[in-house]
């Protein structure tokens, strides 16, 4: 498989990407991170912005497809990351000597969004499931299970009321003859 080549392949597939926690909030637009790569004397206090830049970016590019996120290398000593808003607005982050868990939890505190907006979002957009709702994903696959629907002719036999061959046994050719029932019905 080509895609499971390089350093952690694992970054690349769909179960890791749909991991992610950070869900921007809607007014960030751009992410920029200045950072200098390992060869610089430095690399210490770097260490986090680079671990975050391997792992989590990624994964913050699948959930947040709208926000441009720029990685600035080898341009500024010390390490930061700065959001651009709405309203031409910046929001500077200051990632000098910090871990990775301590830079995503602080970027998840700011900016990202809260359990309560996401519910709000996926109630408003019908992403929670709704007992009407039915197909392979509900808890009902189809609607002849709903009481007082009619069910699926795969799962019984209809009444001959229902069925067209017991309404005209002739075939097709009937309802064209004006004599026929169907062209009393219509």
């Amino acid at each position: 498989m080509p895609l499971m080549k390089g350093p952690a392949p694992v970054r690349r597939t769909m179960k890791y990407l749909e991991a992610g926690t950070i869900i921007f909030k809607d007014y960030v637009k751009i992410m920029l991170m200045h950072y200098n790569d390992e060869n610089s004397d430095s690399k210490l206090y770097h260490k986090g912005i680079r671990d975050v830049i391997f792992w989590d970016v990624p994964q913050i590019q699948h959930k947040n497809r709208l926000v441009q996120i720029v990685k600035v290398e080898n341009m500024t000593p010390t390490p930061f990351i700065m959001f651009y808003l709405d309203g031409s607005k910046k929001m500077f982050m200051d990632v000098f000597a910090k871990s990775r868990e301590e830079i995503m939890s602080h970027m998840q505190l700011i900016l990202g969004k809260t359990i309560d907006e996401l519910t709000k979002e996926a109630i408003k957009t019908g992403q929670i499931k709704n007992p009407a709702n039915f197909g392979p994903t509900y808890p009902r696959e189809c609607i002849s299970e709903v009481p007082g629907q009619v069910f699926a002719p795969c799962l019984g036999r209809l009444p001959d009321s229902m069925r067209g061959k017991k309404l005209f046994p002739e075939g097709r050719m009937a309802r064209k003859n004006k004599n026929s029932v169907w062209a009393l019905i219509s």
